[in-house]
């Protein structure tokens, strides 16, 4: 059997011009707000889409075809072949106790992301099994420019407790309050994000039929805004609770991936909060 796994995403093409402009777009609040529409609306803007689609979404498909002399080989001997691929297209949280779907925005690779889903799509009706994995938010180096992204990621603390965790949910509890300021609760840093998700701004952008929306200057203040105060009651910037969270998404994300992949369960799926918290408390019984 072969498993092929498709690593590639991103294409932000590396120019000082578009990096200064990003950094306004995605970091930008008040008097330096950047309107997402109008960089995909220029030149520029076409240009990077173009790279996303290539970068994100093209090369799967390049694998696929690359690859048909191994995959047609290996099946003739009674092998079968998988593909994986990381999707993004939002994600269900906790939200008032409900899982719920919401997205970080402006994600402006989404128009790449559901591109990717469709090559997927067009291969599994051909028999052949790829399946694209829209994981949750996490944070990594380079989506880092994304301030705000990382907000979705406190649920996961619930979920997990929800998911029927025990003594090691209640560790993964400790470690996050362990790296707040002495004062700083957990449970107000919670309080925190569901008053956040529950802002009559950010609830109006879980828009599942309308994704990816554009930004605007509400979405920006009260997301940058709630990013940077919590960011601001930890010890140490540099070891933040995300960072934790981040590592647990990463763990659970890989074996679903793999497992799911041998399943043939079909060519988009989601791995939500749920899911992720099940397989971490199943991996840590």
């Amino acid at each position: 059997n072969v498993f092929f796994a498709h690593t590639m995403a991103g294409g932000i093409p590396k120019i000082k011009a578009f990096l200064a402009i990003a950094n306004r777009i995605y970091k930008g609040r008040g008097e330096r707000f950047m309107s997402s529409r109008a960089l995909l609306d220029s030149d520029l803007g076409k240009l990077i889409l173009m790279n996303f689609d290539e970068v994100t979404a093209n090369t799967l498909q390049h694998l696929i075809t690359a690859s048909a002399a191994i995959r047609e080989r290996v099946v003739a001997k009674g092998g079968q072949v998988r593909y994986t691929a990381y999707g993004y297209h939002g994600t269900e949280i906790l939200i008032g106790g409900q899982y719920q779907w919401q997205t970080y925005t402006n994600y402006t690779q989404g128009y790449a992301k559901m591109r990717l889903e469709s090559v997927a799509e067009a291969a599994w009706a051909k028999g052949i099994s790829a399946t694209v994995f829209n994981c949750p938010e996490i944070r990594t180096n380079s989506s880092d420019i994304f301030v705000g992204v990382e907000l979705s990621l406190f649920p996961l603390l619930k979920a997990l407790k929800k998911e029927d965790g025990g003594a090691w949910a209640d560790a993964q509890w400790a470690t996050c309050q362990s790296l707040l300021e002495e004062g700083v609760s957990l449970d107000a840093i919670l309080t925190m994000i569901e008053n956040y998700n529950n802002d009559a701004t950010s609830a109006s952008f879980r828009n599942f039929a309308a994704w990816p929306m554009d930004n605007t200057p509400a979405l920006a203040d009260v997301m940058i805004g709630t990013s940077e105060e919590i960011t601001k009651l930890h010890k140490d910037r540099k070891a933040l609770i995300t960072d934790h969270l981040s590592s647990l998404v990463l763990e659970g994300a890989g074996p679903l991936m793999f497992h799911g992949a041998s399943e043939r369960i079909g060519p988009v799926l989601w791995l939500n909060h749920d899911i992720i918290a099940k397989q971490l408390n199943a991996l840590h019984p």
